[in-house]
């Protein structure tokens, strides 16, 4: 059975999408569709929103991840560097109580973001938690 996407889902795709500049951060294209890939998956709501959680990958290359669990890893490690893939395994352990309340603060959060992103290009967007 499919996890649910809700609003507060929503605001933080579009946010990592527009982040990386509607690329792929691993292939680097643009032509394609590009998705929110999350590193742990979206079950843990202690990183489901959180920017240290997720990339953009184009379609094709979430998919190879997916179907290649340690390939990801690999890529992860080489690409964030392992400080922070261990900051991230840590962050995963915690508590995040998501009522309805906490995804709108989430989904009111990610969507100010994505605007103050629109206005300045030179904005780095901060991660709800």
């Amino acid at each position: 059975m499919a996890i649910k996407r809700e609003a507060c889902d929503k605001w933080f795709s579009d946010v990592v999408r527009e982040k990386a500049n509607y690329t792929c951060e691993h292939c680097n294209k643009t032509d394609s569709r590009m998705e929110c890939a999350h590193i742990y998956g979206r079950r843990l709501k202690s990183v489901r929103w959180s920017l240290d959680n997720a990339v953009c990958l184009c379609h094709w290359c979430h998919r190879d991840f997916t179907e290649n669990p340690l390939k990801f890893t690999d890529w992860l490690n080489q690409y964030f560097g392992e400080a922070h893939m261990d900051i991230l395994r840590e962050k995963k352990n915690g508590i995040l109580k998501a009522n309805e309340q906490v995804k709108k603060e989430i989904s009111t959060h990610y969507r100010q973001e994505l605007k103050k992103m629109g206005d300045d290009p030179g904005y780095k967007p901060v991660s709800y938690n």
